[in-house]
């Protein structure tokens, strides 16, 4: 696994120059690695770079326990242990208590629409009629410096109701409606780094330089043009602990104080997409009681999750993934959990992602995937859900129709679809293995989409169209687990019919033949320009490690960094 230390390496392939003589005002320990811009000098300030190297030095060390604190649960799982409830913190889950109420502002969440934060998917999402826009630093987004600092004035220009986009070759100018949704921002997770902003010799915890910027620069004017005097609302990724959700309830309160805002203003709903975190979720809410507006079923990651989790445990291993849906028992229960949990706090319980895309070019296959994503939503909404994500503004009417036909005149579910039956549930209803045939489809499916992901990831896209669905990285681990899990115990592939085991000679062969068949997809020209076969090497390499590692995208940010030399960050 690579972590904050590798980037500190002398010969760490990251270190690659570019001659930039310009350089960032930056406060001292800081240094910033990623190229000179004048307008990303506008994001990175001195003032705002203090903000965020002020978080960096108060937190780091709480960071770095919560971080070992995962490599010793992990210990246990690889030893035979399982997932469950602490019984130390029963009286959590046992008490009366209640989280802030909900503000108005954010009361209606119905249907909530994702993506990355490129300029014209800002506009777009704003314009969509959704309720909520996801803006995304994290699984949607290639983390480059120049993703990353646009995304920062992207994101600023929106707040400020000033952001425009002129597509040259339609010759269209977006802008804003009068009417959009609220903004919510999702930073990166815990795990992962900053590694063009170093602060004091190390590189920056990555959610904090997400975090920090667009609170600096965009807390005053969200509370007076969105958030009706609260704000600004984020999505919080990736937890698998509740001594996770103190850390982000202590950063909230930090940055509250030195805004000289209201405790509480700062609001934030976490995604239950972690195995462990779905045992963690009255811990988690508890610690963020002041901040919180709910949790949300993030389904693809939670299925990552559980192959990572289960990865020493050859009883559990997983059926071909388009078979691991919320008709699965440890899937359905795991919803209807977190739904009851929610209801009882009193915050919204959002549901999953519908991740199709509209195919202009076939009526019917249209038709068909919109009824798909109407059975999904009409699920979500009977089972108490307040709301649910898309992730292609196409589907926001059918979305909003089957919500709001459901959900009367009320705004959310919160009071009347308490699911006091989901209180039954025990760790195995959350634990049981999921059924279904392993076939070779399923390999080839996982190894195709991994590899076009991973190209695409290479050279700077995050949100990927592959096969009518909106593509993001929890598609990229999914696939990349579920071969390693495969090659590992060695599976008998049963849903064909041929017995076939999978070996690293097969593995071998469905590499190569699905790489030509992605040649013939995208054409010679654009797979000879592409970095498909970077890709596949960065992707069979991980499929084929002895040991597998917890993040892919740790491993691929190394091809994404691009260094300046070190020390020309001042003026």
């Amino acid at each position: 696994m690579v972590s904050f230390e590798t980037f500190l390496q002398p010969n760490n392939p990251v270190q690659r120059k570019s001659s930039v003589k310009m350089g960032y005002d930056v406060p001292e320990g800081v240094d910033i690695r990623g190229r000179y811009d004048p307008e990303f000098s506008k994001i990175l300030t001195r003032d705002a770079l203090q903000f965020v190297a002020d978080l960096q030095r108060e937190f780091r060390n709480h960071i770095k326990y919560a971080m070992e604190c995962r490599k010793e649960a992990k210990k246990r799982y690889n030893n035979g242990g399982l997932p469950g409830f602490d019984p130390t913190t029963k009286y959590i889950r046992d008490g009366e208590w209640v989280c802030a109420p909900v503000p108005q502002a954010v009361a209606d969440r119905r249907v909530e629409i994702t993506g990355p934060v490129e300029r014209k998917m800002v506009i777009n999402a704003l314009n969509s009629g959704a309720k909520v826009f996801m803006a995304d630093f994290e699984d949607a987004l290639s983390p480059n410096w120049e993703n990353l600092m646009r995304g920062h004035i992207n994101l600023r220009d929106a707040v400020n109701g000033t952001i425009t986009f002129h597509d040259q070759t339609r010759n269209k100018v977006y802008k804003l409606n009068d009417q959009i949704a609220k903004l919510f921002v999702r930073p990166r997770g815990w795990h992962l780094p900053e590694a063009h902003i170093f602060i004091d010799g190390e590189p920056a915890t990555g959610c904090l330089v997400d975090f920090g910027l667009y609170f600096f620069h965009n807390y005053a004017n969200f509370r007076k043009t969105q958030g009706q005097g609260f704000g600004p609302f984020f999505y919080l990724p990736k937890m698998e602990h509740s001594r996770e959700a103190r850390i982000w309830n202590s950063v909230f309160e930090r940055a509250e104080k030195w805004a000289g805002i209201e405790k509480g203003s700062i609001r934030a709903t976490v995604l239950i997409e972690t195995l462990p975190a779905v045992f963690q979720m009255n811990e988690i809410l508890y610690e963020l009681r002041d901040h919180s507006v709910g949790l949300n079923c993030g389904r693809w990651d939670y299925i990552f999750s559980y192959v990572k989790t289960f990865q020493a445990h050859p009883d559990r291993l997983l059926p071909d993934r388009v078979l691991v849906g919320m008709g699965q028992h440890f899937m359905r229960s795991y919803s209807d959990l977190l739904i009851h949990t929610c209801h009882k706090r009193g915050v919204h319980a959002m549901g999953g992602m519908a991740a199709q895309i509209p195919i202009r070019d076939d009526a019917a296959a249209n038709e068909a995937a919109l009824e798909l994503v109407r059975k999904d939503k009409l699920r979500e909404v009977k089972a108490g859900h307040d709301g649910t994500w898309a992730a292609h503004p196409g589907l926001i009417p059918a979305c909003m129709e089957v919500f709001s036909s459901n959900m009367t005149n009320a705004p959310n579910q919160i009071h009347s679809m308490k699911r006091q039956d989901a209180s039954v549930l025990v760790e195995e209803d959350l634990l049981q293995r999921p059924r279904g045939v392993r076939t070779m489809e399923g390999l080839r499916l996982n190894t195709r989409v991994g590899i076009q992901y991973l190209a695409a990831w290479l050279t700077g896209a995050g949100s990927v169209p592959l096969y009518n669905l909106m593509e993001d990285a929890a598609t990229a681990e999914i696939s990349r687990v579920q071969n390693w899990q495969w090659l590992k115990y060695g599976v008998e592939l049963d849903g064909d019919g041929l017995g076939v085991k999978v070996n690293l000679d097969l593995f071998g062969r469905v590499v190569e033949e699905e790489m030509a068949r992605i040649e013939r997809e995208v054409g010679k020209e654009k797979f000879k320009k592409g970095m498909y076969k970077e890709a596949c090497k960065l992707f069979t390499r991980q499929c084929t490690a002895p040991v597998l590692d917890d993040f892919l995208t740790l491993d691929a940010y190394n091809n994404i960094v691009m260094h300046r030399p070190i020390g020309s960050s001042r003026l």
